[in-house]
């Protein structure tokens, strides 16, 4: 069966930093991309950042560039994404989601499974 976990979400201050994990089961790790994206409230779920299967490969939202890098360890089934300067636009339930094929997609169309969300919140 099939899961994703994510966890790291938290209150904080505009400028600072966060680090959220996604924790996952249930399939050879290292055979889908993985990708986070993110919903605030009245809006659509927007991509953020995804990473190949094998970690070589990696792209991210224009609004986030620079300041997010995604990271996986495939030893240990996890999908990191780390968030340095936040800004109050950044506030959001954050997603991560398991590609249905090794390669890189920005499409949520393209993505087999999803974690329930952690949310962030930044304040100015």
């Amino acid at each position: 069966q099939v899961q994703l976990v994510e966890s790291g979400g938290a209150l904080v201050q505009a400028g600072g930093s966060l680090r959220l994990s996604c924790a996952a089961s249930g399939w050879t790790f290292s055979t889908r991309g993985m990708g986070w994206f993110r919903q605030a409230p009245g809006k659509e779920r927007e991509f953020v950042a995804v990473i190949s299967g094998n970690g070589a490969y990696t792209d991210y939202a224009n609004s986030v560039k620079g300041r997010f890098t995604i990271s996986r360890n495939n030893a240990e089934n996890t999908v990191y994404l780390h968030m340095n300067t936040l800004i109050p636009e950044d506030t959001a339930v954050y997603l991560c989601a398991a590609a249905r094929t090794p390669g890189m997609t920005l499409a949520t169309s393209q993505y087999a499974y999803w974690g329930q969300g952690t949310q962030v919140t930044v304040s100015s």
